[in-house]
C-alpha cells in the first residue's frame, strides 16, 4: 500500500525543516556582523556569509546565471521528492524520513535563492586552522536525508510480491 495522502506528516517534516531553517536564518542575519567569526566552541564558530553559489561556494563567482541554474534544479528536485513520497509504499519510514529532510533542506535553500539572491550560511566548523565551508539548517538536512538514502539502499527491501511482502 502506497502513502498517497498518508504522505502529509512526511511534508510537515519538510515544512518543519524549511521554518527552523528559515528562523536560525532570520537569526543569523540580524545578530551577526558579515564575515566576523562569533566563537561558540574552540572548534565551532558563527560566522555570517551569503553564498551565491552552490554546495562549498561551487561557482559563486560565475557572474549570476548560476543563481537561474541553481534554481531550476531545485525546483525539479522539489517536485520530484514531493511525488516520489506521495508513490512510495508505507512502512518505507527511513526513505520517508530522508526524502522529507532533503525536501525540507532544499526549499529552504531555494526560499532564500529566489528572495536574496543568495543562500545564508552562518556554522562554520573549524580544527587546527582548516575550516569546513559554512553551511546551515537546509544544508545539515539535505546531508543527514543523503546519509539515509545511502543506509536505506543498504538495508534493501523484499523484492515485490515475495512473502515477505
Amino acid at each position: 500500500m502506497r502513502y498517497g495522502t498518508g504522505a502529509w506528516p512526511w511534508y510537515l517534516l519538510a515544512l518543519v525543516v524549511i521554518a527552523l531553517d528559515q528562523y536560525t536564518k532570520g537569526l543569523a542575519s540580524a545578530n551577526l556582523e558579515y564575515a566576523r567569526p562569533v566563537a561558540v566552541f574552540s572548534w565551532f564558530n558563527l560566522t555570517l556569509h551569503h553564498n551565491s553559489g552552490a554546495a562549498f561556494s561551487f561557482l559563486s563567482d560565475a557572474g549570476g546565471w548560476q543563481r537561474y541554474f541553481f534554481t531550476a534544479i531545485a525546483l525539479a528536485v522539489s517536485a520530484l521528492l514531493v511525488a516520489w513520497l506521495y508513490r512510495l509504499q508505507r512502512g518505507q519510514w527511513l526513505l520517508a524520513l530522508s526524502l522529507a529532510l532533503v525536501l525540507g533542506g532544499a526549499i529552504g535553500n531555494l526560499w532564500d535563492r529566489l528572495v536574496l539572491g543568495y543562500v545564508v550560511d552562518f556554522i562554520s566548523v573549524h580544527y587546527a586552522g582548516y575550516y569546513f565551508p559554512a553551511f546551515n539548517l537546509a544544508d545539515s538536512a539535505i546531508t543527514g536525508g543523503a546519509i539515509g538514502l545511502i543506509l536505506d539502499s543498504f538495508l534493501g527491501r523484499p523484492a515485490a510480491g515475495s512473502e515477505e511482502e
